[in-house]
C-alpha cells in the first residue's frame, strides 16, 4: 500500500456524486425496511443487480414480510430462489426469518453485532441493513466497496486474506461518515458497481480520481489483487432422467446440508450399471435410453461434468411415494426448488419427449 490518500472530504465527494449520479430507483430503495434491504443484500451476494431485479420482485410479491418468509415452506423459498445459485443463502434466509419472528417479535435487532448473529448475515450485510434501513453508523465491505477502497489506497494483497481484509475494514471504518450513512452506504456500492468496475473503470468520472492511489500509479487494473489461481478439480456424474411415459421425471430431494442442500435433483450415478439398482429400488421397468447433450456446471471449488441420460421407466404397480422422491410433472410442475443445471436438463428432457410436429 502506498502512502495514505487524503480522506478529509472523501465521504462528501462520494455523497455529492451519489446525489447527482447514483441509483435511486432500485426496488429495494423504495419503501425501505430492514426486511427488504436484507433480502436484497443476500440476493446481491455473488450476483449482479440485473439478475437480481426479477427475482427480488417475485420474492417480495410472494413473501412480502419476514413473517411471511418465516411461515413459508422451504420448497416455496427454494422455488423462488431457483436459478440464483448459492442456495445456502436461501436456506439461511429462511432460518434467520424464523429466528427474527420467534426470538425478536418479528423486528430485526438494531445493532450490527446482533444482526450478524443471524444465519447468513456477516459483518458487511449487517452493516448494510443497519445503515440503510436503520440509519446507524456502520461500515460495509462488500465486493464493490472492497474494489473501490483497494484502488483508492493501492492496497496490496488479496482482500480475502485476513491481514488485507483487516486493513480494508479499518479504512472502511475510518471513512464512513456520521451523517447520511444510509446514502453513503448505497453510494459506495453504486460507485463500485457503475464506475469503479472490475475490468474497465471509468476513472475520469469518479469523484475520487484526484487522490486515488491506483490511478496515480496508472495501475487501476492491478487492484484489488486477485485470489491466487489454482486449477479447479474435475468431477463426472451420470444423471438419469427416468420418465414414466406420461410426462413425469423422477426427482429426489437432496440432504439439507451440502451441495444443492434441500433442492430437488436428479439421481447421480457413477456408471450405467447402477441404473438397475435404482430401478429395483423404485419398482421400475427400464426401457429405451437416450443420451442428452452433456452439461458442464462450474462451482466455486470444482467443475462438474454431467452426462444426462433420458430413460423410459415404467412403474410396476404402486408409483414412487417415498418422502424424498417424487414424479415431477413437466407439463404442470410443482413449486419446488431445483438446482440450476437440473432445471436446464428438465427442459431438455421435455423437448426430447415432445412428439415431432406434423
Amino acid at each position: 500500500m502506498t502512502a495514505p490518500a487524503p480522506t478529509a472530504d472523501f465521504a462528501a465527494r462520494v455523497l455529492a456524486w451519489f446525489d447527482q449520479h447514483g441509483r435511486h430507483d432500485l426496488p429495494w430503495q423504495q419503501d425501505i425496511t430492514p426486511y427488504r434491504v436484507w433480502v436484497s443484500e443476500i440476493m446481491l451476494q455473488q450476483t449482479q443487480v440485473a439478475t437480481v431485479l426479477g427475482y427480488y420482485d417475485r420474492f417480495m410479491a410472494a413473501l412480502p414480510s419476514v413473517q411471511a418468509l418465516a411461515a413459508a415452506a422451504e420448497d416455496e423459498v427454494l422455488h423462488l430462489w431457483t436459478g440464483l445459485g448459492y442456495y445456502s443463502r436461501a436456506r439461511n434466509l429462511h432460518k434467520a426469518a424464523k429466528i427474527v419472528v420467534a426470538q425478536h417479535g418479528g423486528e430485526f435487532p438494531r445493532s450490527v453485532e446482533a444482526l450478524a448473529e443471524l444465519p447468513g448475515i456477516g459483518r458487511s450485510t449487517a452493516g448494510a441493513i443497519a445503515s440503510i434501513a436503520m440509519g446507524l453508523r456502520a461500515p460495509i465491505l462488500d465486493g464493490n466497496v472492497k474494489r473501490v477502497l483497494a484502488r483508492y489506497l493501492a492496497q496490496d494483497g488479496y482482500p480475502g486474506e485476513t491481514r488485507v481484509a483487516a486493513q480494508l475494514w479499518a479504512a472502511a471504518e475510518r471513512l464512513t461518515p456520521q451523517a447520511r450513512v444510509n446514502h453513503y452506504t448505497q453510494a459506495m456500492m453504486d460507485l463500485g458497481a457503475t464506475l469503479c468496475t472490475r475490468s474497465k473503470p471509468s476513472c475520469l468520472l469518479c469523484p475520487l480520481v484526484e487522490d486515488c492511489q491506483a490511478h496515480r500509479l496508472g495501475r487501476e487494473k492491478d487492484y484489488p489483487q486477485p485470489k491466487p489461481r489454482r486449477e479447479l478439480p474435475q468431477r463426472r456424474t451420470l444423471m438419469p432422467l427416468l420418465h414414466d411415459g406420461k410426462g413425469a421425471i423422477l426427482l429426489y430431494r437432496r440432504p439439507p446440508s451440502g451441495l444443492w442442500g434441500g433442492l430437488w435433483s436428479l439421481p447421480e450415478l457413477e456408471q450405467r450399471e447402477a441404473l438397475d439398482a435404482l430401478a429395483r429400488r423404485h419398482n421400475l421397468r427400464l426401457g429405451e435410453a437416450q443420451p442428452l447433450p452433456a452439461l458442464l456446471h462450474t462451482f466455486s471449488h470444482f467443475q462438474l461434468h454431467i452426462e444426462p441420460l433420458l430413460v423410459a421407466a415404467q412403474p410396476l404397480g404402486y408409483a414412487v411415494a417415498e418422502g424424498d422422491w417424487l414424479w415431477y410433472n413437466l407439463a404442470s410442475p410443482p413449486r419446488l426448488g431445483l438446482a440450476a443445471p437440473v432445471k436446464k436438463l428438465l427442459k431438455h428432457a421435455q423437448a426430447a419427449l415432445q412428439p415431432p410436429a406434423a
